[in-house]
């Protein structure tokens, strides 16, 4: 299956914090939004929706025409995706992920994922244009099948390749063999990828990623006394001009997830404009009194922001330290053991074959949202210079350039689906006529 070049190939990369989509051959995904879904359960409130349809203004029925119903067994729920749908308010709307641990648990929500990705932030027809998408290296056959028979029977795609992020990444650099440190919103995963295939067996991975970074912010802050007022809790009166006061609104029907996903959203920011990794091991006596760095939030308080701008990008390193912050729940309950980076790495590496540990300890890629923080590379190239053996030569290896860094998977398949010599590799959807789902994992190893 080859469409020529008057066909662009769709890249998409659904990770656990936001997908990003886009046409193949671009250097940037033209869209980007957040992979959690707005859900309204349409059970319990039947009786005021139709009410409410008839009083709705013109824009706003718009609106929900395009959110789906979808009727399968779940009873009748509504979803919203997008960043704009899921930034206005409903009453009852609970936010929800459709990925758990890297692994899609709800299709319903993934259908709707790219329902929206394809028709209202690419404007496309999904029967024109072959699919390259992104997944995880812990992608199970069951998940592979699914998602081509979603493709193939739902969407009618001519041609279909799913790949694996690491490999992705490492395309993106431009090299076939590398370690890969993908940290992302919901985990970070370390894997080595060599001539163009992740080596499962060595493949690490663990639970702290920038959502959990980001809560730990968020409790620190709150055990602080700063509370974060969500945007849609209030709204600012001019008293005089260029003075405002903050009136607060109440909504009794918002829900905790809303609640929660709004100051997140405001949260991270924070995280991502005052946090950078610190040179070395956080210790509570060295950064008591460190200059604090200011920051507006969005009711119109400053606060200052002083050790956590350190001890929170800290943890990835040292998973232990969540536990000094009140109201993080750590993972010891949970019973699995959390490793920080430098030793995520290693571990990797020393479960790969000997002849390659050289090289994979030469080129250690940094690719996601969290491992763009600053200063995150260098503290990764010095803790793995002390742990590692002495012959190696490390090289930690990050784009300068932070969007690369956080697109690197959908950049690697952007550049993989508009190779010339990639073309055959397409599972088509004759193929998939014949010989069915499962044949997936012949052609996309």
């Amino acid at each position: 299956m080859y469409g020529g070049d008057e066909v662009s190939a769709i890249v998409i990369d659904l990770g656990s914090h936001t997908c990003k989509a886009g046409y193949a051959g671009e250097d940037a995904p033209k869209a980007v939004f957040p992979s959690v879904v707005g859900c309204i359960d349409e059970m319990d409130i039947d009786d005021t929706t139709s009410t409410e349809k008839n009083s709705g203004s013109a824009g706003e029925s718009k609106s929900n025409a395009k959110s789906l119903d979808t009727d399968k067994g779940k009873g009748k729920r509504k979803l919203y995706v997008g960043s704009q749908a899921l930034g206005f308010r409903r009453d009852n709307m609970e936010v929800l992920s459709p990925i758990k641990d890297g692994v899609v648990v709800d299709w319903d929500m993934v259908d709707s994922i790219w329902d929206h990705a394809f028709r209202e932030c690419l404007l496309i027809d999904a029967q024109e244009h072959p699919m390259l998408l992104a997944e995880p290296s812990s992608n199970s056959q069951q998940q592979r099948e699914r998602t081509a028979e979603i493709m193939f029977e739902k969407y009618k795609v001519p041609a279909l390749f799913l790949a694996k992020n690491a490999v992705l990444t490492s395309f993106a650099s431009g090299r076939a063999t590398s370690l890969v440190v993908d940290s992302g919103g919901g985990s970070t995963t370390v894997a080595p990828v060599h001539d163009g295939y992740v080596l499962q067996k060595a493949v690490v991975s663990s639970p702290v990623g920038g959502e959990y970074l980001t809560d730990c912010l968020l409790k620190s802050l709150e055990s602080k006394g700063i509370k974060i007022m969500p945007r849609y809790s209030f709204k600012r009166k001019e008293i005089r001009p260029g003075e405002f006061q903050i009136v607060e609104l109440d909504f009794p029907n918002t829900t905790e997830s809303y609640k929660l996903y709004s100051q997140r959203v405001i949260a991270s920011d924070i995280k991502e404009c005052v946090c950078r990794a610190p040179d070395t091991p956080y210790d509570e006596s060295a950064y008591s009194n460190i200059p604090m760095t200011p920051y507006e939030l969005p009711d119109g308080q400053t606060i200052e922001i002083g050790a956590d701008r350190f001890k929170i990008p800290d943890v990835l390193f040292n998973p232990s330290l969540a536990q000094t912050i009140p109201g993080v729940e750590s993972f010891t309950e949970t019973g699995r053991s959390v490793q920080g980076l430098p030793h995520m790495v290693i571990e990797s590496i020393n479960k790969c074959d000997v002849d390659i540990r050289r090289e994979l300890f030469s080129s250690i890629l940094l690719a996601g949202g969290t491992a763009s923080m600053q200063q995150l590379k260098e503290r990764l190239e010095k803790d793995l210079l002390e742990e590692s053996p002495q012959a190696a030569r490390v090289k930690v290896l990050a784009s300068g350039n932070a969007t690369e860094r956080r697109f690197s998977v959908w950049i690697g398949g952007s550049i993989l689906a508009s190779l010339g010599s990639f073309q055959q590799m397409w599972f088509s959807k004759s193929e998939y006529e014949e010989h069915g789902a499962s044949y997936i994992q012949r052609k996309c190893p």
